[in-house]
């Protein structure tokens, strides 16, 4: 199962291209052909693979290992999986406001998920998480915000394939900021290579915190987390776009209707910036490639399906 990880494939936007009249040209990145559907399992298998090479967990022991994260969703899935195909206990914290889907794919997989209260966001979840940790013996934390796995596995792994699916050609490359692991470790791998690449982050509006705002919440679920990730290396982020929840609603509808392609909430959010830069004269005649970090499906209990 852990072998069926990454390879996704990297598809254009021919309709949305023409219905909007755009000079650039679209493509987004389909993390949701991930077996766990979206982008996180590459970091959830990452992380626990440089913990058992470290030492710090062994497969199958008895009693088995548990291992407890803060997420709100995708990556608490991802390492479910992994802890199921590897033997070990997992415990989740994650917001009250995610989606059930989340929280039964959780459950399903045999992970224990402790729930906190939504206004407190992923500062409340990191909390709660830490407090489960050193109540627990033996516990080990991924910590995804401050993994070096996690960017890691993006510049081994992602980044490689849009390079090799654009044969080196891609101009702009935009992406959900939630660890932010995802931009650094594609920027770490492309910008070398690849002079004038440029890298776009969103975040929600309501929550723009690494545009100077206040944290808020929100209901793009993935990112926007409240602070800055400690993977995160803004620096090497040519751009911040802030996508409101009604923008990203849209855009995701928008995809599904009009290329057949049902993106989730933050994906809905990444379209919506490739979308306002593909009309920029700047970006006319280029390469516009996003990350799309999950499936529509999972979503079904949030206003994405709402009225349908």
């Amino acid at each position: 199962m852990l072998d069926t990880i990454g390879a996704t494939p990297l598809v254009r936007l021919p309709r949305l291209e023409a219905a909007r009249g755009l000079q650039a040209r679209l493509a987004l990145k389909l993390e949701f052909f991930n077996p766990l559907a979206s982008l996180k399992d590459r970091i959830g298998q990452a992380m626990v693979a440089e913990a058992e090479a470290a030492g710090l967990l062994t497969p199958d022991a008895e009693p088995p290992q548990t291992i407890v994260e803060p997420t709100s969703g995708n990556t608490g899935i991802a390492l479910a999986f992994v802890a199921a195909a590897k033997g070990y206990r997992l415990v989740v914290t994650m917001p009250d406001g995610a989606s059930a889907e989340r929280r039964k794919m959780l459950r399903l997989l045999g992970a224990e998920v402790v729930l906190t209260p939504a206004p407190l966001g992923m500062a409340g979840a990191i909390a709660e998480a830490e407090r489960i940790a050193a109540a627990t013996p033996g516990a080990w934390m991924p910590r995804q915000f401050d993994n070096p796995a996690n960017p890691a596995v993006h510049a081994a792994t992602t980044a490689e394939e849009i390079w090799a699916d654009t044969a080196g050609e891609v101009d702009v490359v935009v992406a959900g900021l939630g660890t932010g692991g995802t931009l650094t470790g594609i920027a770490t791998a492309l910008k070398p290579r690849r002079p004038g690449l440029t890298l776009v982050g969103v975040e929600p509006a309501e929550s723009a915190f690494l545009s100077g705002d206040d944290p808020g919440p929100h209901e793009i679920q993935g990112i926007g987390a409240g602070f800055k990730p400690g993977v995160l290396e803004l620096e090497k982020v040519d751009l911040l776009r802030r996508v409101t929840e009604r923008e990203a609603f849209a855009a995701a509808r928008l995809c599904a209707r009009t290329e057949g392609i049902p993106i989730g909430i933050s994906s809905g959010a990444v379209l919506h910036a490739m979308l306002d830069l593909a009309q920029q004269p700047e970006h006319h005649g280029k390469l516009i490639t996003g990350i799309a970090a999950s499936f529509a499906e999972r979503y079904l209990s949030t206003d994405l399906f709402h009225g349908l």
